[in-house]
């Protein structure tokens, strides 16, 4: 009897008889976008990510994000840098009420009467993504990409914020409706912060 996949019991058999399971390559159609993967990773989150990678290797510190309404792209652009694991601890999107306490619950007090899409709401996110993952520094988003969320904020709403020898915060307003323009713009902004405060001259 011919093995699996073999033609004949006397021709030689190899792996190649079997089906094809291999993943299709960037020259197939289907992985085509994968040539304009600028169109998400924009010059702006480009730069800011070479520039914290720069930052926080020199001081041998660490980063750790909880994002909400950027949906993984401050985490996805800070791991876009090769080497990111010498400085990227890990990330969480928490985009309902049930992920943040699955995954936030624990080393920092809930703020009692907080709301998400706040200033305090990002600030808690920070503090908690350095404290869950004994990181340097905690990144925090907060927002409303677009539609309005049922709080009122309007589409391009954000907070984000920084948590850990130093902390900051900062709102985002864009005016723009459109969703993927609005995740971009709050991964920009956060990240700006981080560079910001890591530059900043009254950093301790």
């Amino acid at each position: 009897m011919a093995p699996p996949g073999c033609a004949h019991p006397a021709q030689p058999c190899t792996a190649s008889a079997a089906p094809d399971r291999t993943i299709s390559t960037p020259a197939d159609d289907r992985w085509r976008e994968v040539e304009h993967a600028d169109r998400v990773f924009t010059p702006a989150l480009t730069d800011m990510a070479t520039r914290i990678a720069t930052l926080l290797r020199a001081r041998g510190e660490t980063v750790a994000v909880a994002e909400g309404s950027a949906g993984g792209l401050i985490s996805a652009t800070l791991l876009s840098v090769p080497g990111a694991s010498a400085y990227y601890i890990g990330g969480a999107i928490v985009y309902t009420a049930a992920a943040g306490r699955a995954l936030m619950a624990g080393p920092i007090e809930v703020p009692r009467g907080m709301r998400g899409a706040t200033e305090e709401f990002a600030r808690y996110l920070a503090q908690s993504a350095a404290a869950k993952m004994a990181a340097t520094w905690g990144i925090g988003e907060a927002g409303a990409a677009g539609p309005a969320n049922p709080y009122g904020d309007p589409a391009g709403h954000a907070w984000v914020a920084v948590s850990g020898p130093s902390d900051a915060t900062r709102h985002i307003l864009t005016g723009l409706d459109g969703r993927t323009d609005n995740m971009i713009a709050f991964a920009i902004a956060a990240l700006t912060l981080l560079v910001d405060t890591l530059e900043s001259p009254a950093r301790p």
